[in-house]
């Protein structure tokens, strides 16, 4: 914080800054803020604290395990919330299309030839044959079974042996469809037609990614693979920071795991924000040269991303490998960040803050879509359910990186599907990430498996006050959706 801007504290966010700290009393090491305010520039106020108490209260078992409860999601979720479906530019030209299931059903998301986009239900109106099994593009949708074919508009044009059909109103044979919505580059569904706007939805998300413009950004690595956990078992996996130091040792020596902030807003958006080149407080006797060799030991995949040429390290010729007497791990991180991220979007970073630069700053839009804020290529993840299924899910990893100023925009990568059980490192568009990704993932099937031991002895689970907070969040939301009426969506959701 510098002292010409000194921080003006409203009495709701004091009261939400004595809450918090009420919560993590005994917490070690330095606050979030602490290490903004250290970094020397000002803290902007979306970075502010907003939190909401929603008590202790177990999660139950039941949620990750019980078909019936898959089935009550169907119905009372997916078939009614505003969820991503694809990136704009997956379907830039008119027939592109991809294919989007989500459980049982199918969605055609298309390019229209007046540019628009359209969300067509993946089935032949005459036996339900699905129209179409891959992504791709074509003039116009024909059903492989018997011919009929739509427009790219969901308009019915063609019904072969059509003296055979005269009982048939061809006017009700438009393809049905979703509502379609975009932010950010990206696509979003809703199958109710009485949905209220993705603005709505989307809360504060547009106003704290103005400065990241994922609009500007082209997808650069997109990895999905089949996990034999409940969807919900995956993404909450991606929920909290503090399993850092047990399941992703490397990172732990420079990155404030339970220094992470933890924010709220409404129903529908939360994030985390973990301090990077700062040590886990679990860690003792780091000084900064550990911390800032522990750091480039992983810092590969920025460069890979943004098509700098090299090994997955940083050439050691290209970068100090001591510290300069009386700077800090962080700043000199950011130091050449600034560097060679800068040169290589040919942006001026120099006045970019360490927090914009360094920082994992991990959003959280219900029920399944996190995407990050960072001036650099960001990562982006996605869970979905696999079928009915309530032990299998689908997991999706992306990068979508900045297109530099002047640059032509490069083709969207195409979904990659890895086999089930393939090792992520076989992602290697991925870099360091893909072996985080591996932990995770070697996590998540014990705990399908183990909460079905559980369920014998206990019938719900516990979770920490703050630091799992936002899986609380996530769950406070999802009772709404399942227990109630879906007022999450229909009676609006206040953003702090």
């Amino acid at each position: 914080m510098t002292d010409s801007q000194p921080r003006v504290v409203s009495p709701e966010q004091k009261a939400i800054d004595e809450l918090v700290a009420s919560k993590v009393a005994g917490r070690p090491g330095p606050s979030y803020r602490d290490i903004l305010e250290s970094d020397g520039h000002p803290v902007p106020e979306y970075l502010e604290l907003a939190w909401q108490d929603l008590g202790d209260e177990n999660i139950p078992i039941a949620r990750y395990l019980s078909p019936d409860y898959a089935k009550l999601e169907v119905e009372k979720l997916w078939r009614r919330v505003w969820q991503m479906v694809c990136r704009e530019e997956d379907i830039s030209k008119p027939g592109d299309h991809i294919v989007y299931d989500i459980v049982d059903d199918s969605f055609l998301i298309t390019r229209a030839k007046d540019g628009s986009i359209k969300a067509l239900q993946n089935t032949c109106l005459h036996r339900g044959r699905r129209l179409r099994g891959r992504d791709g593009r074509v003039p116009e949708f024909r059903c492989p079974f018997h011919g009929l074919t739509w427009s790219l508009e969901g308009e019915f044009k063609n019904l072969p042996s059509e003296w055979d059909f005269q009982h048939l109103d061809k006017t009700k044979m438009c393809l049905p469809q979703a509502k379609v919505g975009t932010w950010g580059g990206y696509v979003f569904i809703n199958m109710d037609p009485d949905c209220r706007p993705l603005e709505e939805h989307l809360g504060v998300l547009p106003d704290h990614f103005k400065m990241t413009a994922y609009e500007n950004r082209v997808k650069t690595a997109h990895v999905a693979q089949i996990l034999p956990c409940n969807w919900k078992v995956a993404q909450e996996a991606f929920m909290e920071a503090w399993h850092l130091t047990q399941t992703h040792p490397q990172s732990a020596p420079s990155a404030g795991d339970v220094t992470t902030q933890v924010d709220l807003y409404g129903d529908n958006v939360a994030r985390t924000l973990t301090p990077v080149g700062v040590s886990s407080p679990n860690l003792l006797d780091l000084d900064e040269q550990d911390i800032y060799e522990n750091y480039l030991e992983g810092r590969t995949f920025y460069q890979e991303r943004l098509g700098v040429t090299g090994t997955k390290d940083i050439a050691k010729e290209d970068i100090e490998a001591q510290l300069p007497e009386g700077v800090t791990a962080r700043q000199k991180i950011t130091e050449e960040i600034r560097r060679t991220v800068g040169t290589a979007l040919n942006a001026d970073l120099s006045d970019t803050p360490p927090y914009y630069l360094v920082d994992a700053l991990e959003y959280f839009v219900f029920p399944n879509f996190f995407p990050w804020a960072q001036a650099q290529t960001n990562q982006v993840y996605r869970f979905r359910p696999n079928g009915l299924d309530p032990d299998s899910s689908i997991v999706e990893v992306m990068y979508l990186t900045p297109v530099p100023d002047g640059a032509e925009r490069p083709k969207p990568a195409k979904m990659r599907w890895l086999e089930p059980g393939e090792d992520w490192a076989d992602a290697k568009e991925l870099g360091r990430l893909s072996s985080t990704i591996n932990q995770d993932t070697l996590n998540v099937p014990e705990v399908q498996r183990g909460l079905k031991a559980l369920a014998r002895t206990q019938d719900s689970i516990p979770l920490a006050s703050y630091q799992e907070s936002r899986i609380r969040h996530f769950h406070h939301t999802l009772t709404k959706w399942i227990e109630g009426d879906g007022s999450a969506e229909h009676e609006g959701e206040t953003a702090e």
